[in-house]
Formats: structure tokens, C-alpha cells, sequence
């Protein structure tokens, strides 16, 4: 585990990151990486798909009802709240106290890879600015993920966002 209090660029080269050691995350469910500013929640359309299936919904009706055009691609759509702009999934009555993703087990790829996106990930800097301005109370914290299963994460997301077909 890297010790967060050296903030110090600790990448020797490509293949050696500051984070070879791991890095823990465990959901809180407080909600926060689904909430905050406006913004996009990308999806590809096989996700797409596997989220209308989960809901009962045919593609067309998935899409018209839970999501929009931005820059010719789709996102979810979101909800003012009293926390922000919540994803349109996001389950905050259900039990209270917790915020719950209604779609968690088809929910899209950008969702499945939090935190560890490719600008979380570019130094340690980078990961403690994610964690402060989300504020996720899971980074740091819990099942500790080795750097083969980041990088896969942190290449999956990265994926997701060059071929979705929107």
C-alpha cells in the first residue's frame, strides 16, 4: 500500500507505477461517484442493453425513458437533488442511509471501474484529489487490489470510452 502522506510522484517508468503495491478500495454506498456537478454517465450499448434487460424494458424504452444525447453519445440521465445532480439509478430511500445503484449488477462499465479511471490513477496526487473532491470514503480503505487487477480496471474504462458507439 502506498503511503499517502509522501505525495511525491513515485512512478519509475511506464511499466512500474506508484501504485505497484495495490490499492484499497471498498464501496461505502454513501452515493458520492454518483452524485455531484453535471456531468455524463457513458455507457456502450451492450451495456445499454444489459441495463433494459435487468429493468424489463426493451432498448428503444431504456433509452427514451433513462437517457440522453450528449455530443452524439448517451449517457443516463440525472436529477437535481439536495446532493446534486444524482444519477437517474441512484436509490437513496430504499434504505436509508445508503445510497444504492437500482441497476448495480448491469450497471456500465464507467460505474464498475470507479476509482480506478485512468486520471485517478496518473499519481498519487491525482488519486487524493479524486478522493477529497468526490469525497469517496472507500478509497484507501478495505479490499486491498493488486496492480493486475487495476490495470484490467483502469483498460476496461478506458475502452468504454473510446468505443462506445454513440
Amino acid at each position: 500500500m502506498v503511503d499517502m502522506s509522501d505525495m511525491t510522484d513515485m512512478t519509475d517508468s511506464k511499466d512500474t507505477p506508484w501504485y505497484k503495491d495495490g490499492l484499497r478500495f471498498s464501496c461505502s454506498q454513501c452515493g458520492n461517484c454518483c452524485t455531484g456537478g453535471p456531468g455524463a454517465v457513458w455507457y456502450t450499448a451492450d451495456e445499454g442493453h444489459a441495463m433494459a434487460t435487468a429493468l424489463g424494458l426493451s432498448d428503444e424504452e431504456f433509452s427514451a425513458r433513462y437517457t440522453r444525447e450528449i455530443e452524439n453519445r448517451r449517457s443516463l440521465n440525472e436529477r437535481e437533488t439536495e446532493h446534486g445532480f444524482d444519477c437517474v439509478f441512484l436509490d437513496r430511500t430504499t434504505q436509508p442511509g445508503r445510497a444504492l445503484c437500482s441497476v448495480y449488477t448491469a450497471r456500465p462499465g464507467q460505474c464498475r471501474t470507479w476509482p480506478f479511471w485512468p486520471e485517478n490513477l496518473e499519481s498519487p496526487q491525482a488519486w487524493k484529489a479524486a478522493k477529497d473532491r468526490t469525497p469517496c470514503h472507500g478509497m484507501d480503505n478495505g479490499k486491498l487490489y493488486p496492480i493486475e487487477q487495476i490495470r484490467i480496471m483502469r483498460d476496461l474504462d478506458q475502452a468504454d470510452n473510446e468505443t462506445a458507439p454513440w
